[in-house]
């Protein structure tokens, strides 16, 4: 088959064989899969093309198949951004197994001190004080592990609606931050039931949302600190596995002092913060927890205004 006249196309063509790998790639199909034409040739395509929804299967004569693969400039992009992030979680992975081993075992040293000062006090009001610390110790613990852990955990999904997860998280910051902090709803009441690891996504968005609430009220206030959590409806959007039809939008805007310029190629990281009493755990973990999901979570930021999103693909129910 001649092929000469597949490099003067701006679209992406790939021919591949009966077993689905890689025979021929153009000059255009080089560019947006990042790769030489001697990298693909040989490769399965099904890794490369997961998810993607502008691809075209014709079949030609004999025992070859074509594919024609259109990936539009601004979704090439993204998905590099996506690549560089799946190796940017590993090293991160790596950094969170250390800081696992280093707190462990000052956290069980805590939690059996305390066990045993519990046994030498006789005032109830006082065991309250010892179980406060062992409960606390358990759950730095679990965190931890969620945080080390080298790959997605068992997850129990549920369906549930997202806006019950929303209305619990402007409760519990309502609670922590009081009055001074103006809390904004806007909802999109077509947004169905989602079917996704509730706890996961409850953890994401409080730390998130109490990330920016810390942000508003530590800071210089330039006007009245408000902060806004907003759901909608995604159409086909780039996330993490692939592109699902549909997909959710949650998204956590504040008028706070903003993210300095410095810290946002690592914000995510486990242990950077811009906040003076700040862990840097707390976008680590948020990040972790939607990617296990098959989401993502992303930012913008400038003085005057911050938004983060947590996106997640749509599953029936």
């Amino acid at each position: 088959m001649d092929t000469s006249g597949f490099d003067l196309l701006q679209t992406a063509v790939l021919l591949l064989d009966d077993a689905f790998c890689i025979q021929y790639a153009n000059t255009a199909a080089e560019e947006r899969l990042r790769a030489s034409r001697k990298q693909l040739i040989g490769r399965p395509a099904q890794p490369l093309l997961a998810g993607l929804p502008s691809v075209l299967k014709t079949p030609l004569q004999g025992q070859l198949w074509a594919w024609l693969l259109e990936i539009p400039a601004h979704q090439a992009q993204r998905l590099d951004d996506l690549h560089q992030a799946r190796f940017d979680q590993a090293a991160q992975r790596e950094t969170l197994r250390n800081l696992a081993h280093e707190v462990r075992n000052p956290l069980a040293g805590l939690r059996a001190a305390a066990q045993l000062l519990e046994m030498e006090l006789s005032r109830d009001d006082l065991r309250e004080y010892t179980q406060v610390i062992v409960a606390e110790s358990d759950r730095l613990a679990h965190l931890v592990d969620r945080l080390a852990s080298s790959g997605p955990e068992a997850q129990a999904r549920q369906t549930f609606n997202v806006h019950e997860i929303c209305e619990r998280v402007l409760a519990l910051v309502s609670m922590e931050f009081g009055p001074g902090l103006t809390l904004i709803r806007d909802y999109d009441a077509s947004v169905p039931d989602v079917h996704l690891d509730r706890d996961g996504l409850l953890q994401a968005l409080l730390n998130v949302t109490r990330n920016g609430a810390q942000a508003l009220m530590e800071g210089e206030p330039r006007q009245a600190p408000t902060l806004a959590l907003r759901t909608r409806i995604l159409h086909q959007p780039v996330l993490m596995h692939g592109q699902p039809r549909m997909g959710l939008l949650i998204a956590v805007v504040d008028n706070g002092p903003g993210i300095p310029p410095e810290l946002h190629d690592k914000l995510f990281h486990p242990l950077v913060t811009g906040r003076a009493k700040g862990t840097g755990l707390g976008l680590s973990l948020a990040q972790d927890c939607l990617q296990h999901m098959g989401g993502l979570l992303e930012f913008d930021s400038r003085p005057g205004h911050t938004e983060f999103r947590l996106l997640l693909p749509l599953e029936a129910p």
